[in-house]
């Protein structure tokens, strides 16, 4: 029988590098930062320009963004004009990033949740190619192939046999289980 092995070390150079290494790991931390767009239902085609130029940049950055209609007094008659407003703002961002939470009403303002892109999974992926292997051999016409042979599996033993454990005493060996009666309870003075 060989001996146990054991490292000595320094249990102080020990916690250290525990240390070093959680501070290491907490500097590859990115934080998430949100960013918002508001703007209103009645925004002019050059604004809402100006406004996805911006939030371009912020999602390219890779924050999430918000983007946020708030309405006016009678405005709020009309949400679907914020909500069509909302979905062609998604649709123009979309090389940008995706939509997360699609246009919601929360009061008198409707917003959207929209994601940056990762840019290592926009990268178009090619499909591996095949190895410039030989071909598998052909069958000639006519030939058929051979079925495929399984192997059988042998009946599992476990399902036969009784599985082992404890076996409990036998009932004469052990003695019934009695209380003895519990006292009487003392009677409040009244």
């Amino acid at each position: 029988m060989q001996p146990p092995v054991a490292r000595m070390g320094d249990f102080g150079k020990y916690r250290y590098d525990l240390q070093q290494k959680a501070k290491d790991a907490k500097k590859k931390q990115k934080a998430v930062i949100w960013k918002e767009i508001r703007v209103s239902p009645k925004i002019d085609e050059h604004d809402i320009g100006t406004k996805i130029r911006s939030a371009a940049k912020f999602l390219d950055e890779g924050d999430k963004l918000k983007v946020t209609v708030r309405f006016r007094g009678r405005e709020l008659a009309h949400p679907e004009r914020g909500r069509t407003l909302l979905l062609s703002i998604g649709d123009r961002l979309k090389e940008h990033g995706t939509v997360e939470r699609p246009p919601l009403l929360e009061g008198r303002s409707m917003s959207m949740v929209m994601n940056a892109l990762r840019r290592d999974a926009v990268a178009p992926s090619t499909p591996p190619r095949p190895a410039a292997g030989p071909p598998p051999p052909a069958t000639p016409p006519g030939a058929t192939k051979p079925p495929a042979v399984t192997p059988a599996r042998p009946a599992p033993a476990a399902a036969s046999a009784p599985r082992p454990g404890p076996t409990p005493p036998p009932a004469s060996a052990r003695p019934p289980a009695s209380r003895p009666p519990a006292p009487p309870r003392a009677q409040r003075p009244a």
